[in-house]
């Protein structure tokens, strides 16, 4: 039903137009009464449990920042089976982001470009919105929150930036991250950096105590350079690395090239970053010890995908772009097929 449904109605639409659309749907979900009974038929199994950063997640497959940018809808994705929820990127200062249009799909890769630019209310408002979700409900998921540079903020002003975002946000989180790989802000990759990575870190890592601290890294990085990020990640006492980010590249897509430079600048995400992003993976677990908490992410779409994923060493499994493809019961498709290959 929902492939017929996106072929006929969401590719006519614009794709930022759409997303609004179904956030608003899942947003609304737990209102509706329907949402505990969708949680029945969504859920991973019990013996899909992953315990990791000291939290027990109902099962490996959760949803990467940037789909819930402000913390609005946290409950219905995981009444529709995420059994994790990153939401942000969230910065310190509200910010609206690039001018539009700035997600555009690229169909035959079942892929996206995106130059959101962190689009988001700020640190202050979802703090407020997460801590009355805490006070008010209890059937949450796992939740992560992912904080990133604000625009207007000085590269050599991050670390406070950075501080700011950590003090507000770490003690609702369940997890944090520190997001240094987007492409879409100016200079925030060149924060990925050692020597300008390390104080940043080890700023948001007193900013937020006891809270389990990850960083997000691109995979356009160099082999030898993602070796060093988790070199740094295991000397600095970290939690975990979510590898990878978007993508700058546009290389080996079935897309007409006409196509691919009208969309313009930006992070391409799906199918077309899964070999890297996998590559990356397996770099990076071979760099951090055994017990560091390693998530994939970048391309993963099926049950099959979260499957290669966790035998190549991922702790946990992420997805987005699939979203867009597979429809609202795509969690519930992972889950499902996880379920039935145990």
């Amino acid at each position: 039903m929902y492939p017929l449904f996106f072929r006929l109605v969401f590719v006519r639409m614009d794709p930022e137009l759409a997303h609004r659309l179904a956030f608003a749907v899942i947003r609304r979900l737990p209102a509706t009464g329907l949402g505990g009974l969708v949680r029945r038929f969504t859920s991973p199994p019990a013996s899909a449990r992953v315990e990791a950063l000291g939290l027990s997640f109902p099962g490996p497959f959760g949803l990467a920042a940037g789909f819930d940018k402000d913390a609005e809808a946290i409950r219905g994705l995981g009444q529709l089976g995420f059994g994790h929820v990153e939401v942000g990127t969230i910065t310190a200062r509200p910010q609206h982001g690039n001018p539009r249009p700035r997600l555009f799909r690229l169909l035959p890769d079942r892929a996206v470009i995106n130059r959101m630019g962190f689009n988001n209310g700020g640190a202050e408002a979802a703090a407020g919105r997460l801590r009355r979700l805490r006070e008010r409900h209890r059937d949450l998921p796992v939740i992560g929150v992912n904080i990133g540079k604000s625009r207007v903020v000085a590269v050599e002003d991050a670390v406070e930036d950075y501080r700011a975002s950590a003090r507000l946000l770490a003690p609702l989180a369940d997890y944090l991250v520190v997001n240094v790989s987007s492409p879409n802000t100016p200079g925030l990759r060149g924060l990925q950096e050692l020597d300008r990575l390390e104080p940043l870190l080890q700023a948001v890592r007193e900013e937020a105590g006891s809270v389990p601290l990850l960083v997000k890294i691109a995979p356009d990085l160099a082999d030898e350079e993602i070796r060093h990020l988790g070199g740094l990640a295991t000397r600095l006492g970290l939690d975990g690395v979510i590898a990878t980010n978007t993508t700058l590249s546009r290389s080996g897509l079935a897309t007409p090239e006409a196509t691919v430079a009208a969309a313009g600048a930006g992070g391409l995400s799906g199918g077309p970053l899964a070999p890297r992003s996998l590559e990356v993976l397996r770099i990076l677990r071979e760099s951090v010890p055994a017990e560091m908490c390693v998530i994939s992410v970048g391309g993963v779409e099926t049950a099959a995908d979260v499957r290669e994923r966790l035998a190549a060493g991922a702790t946990l499994v992420q997805g987005y772009t699939g979203f867009l493809y597979r429809g609202p019961l795509w969690a519930r498709q992972i889950n499902r097929g996880l379920a039935r290959n145990r």
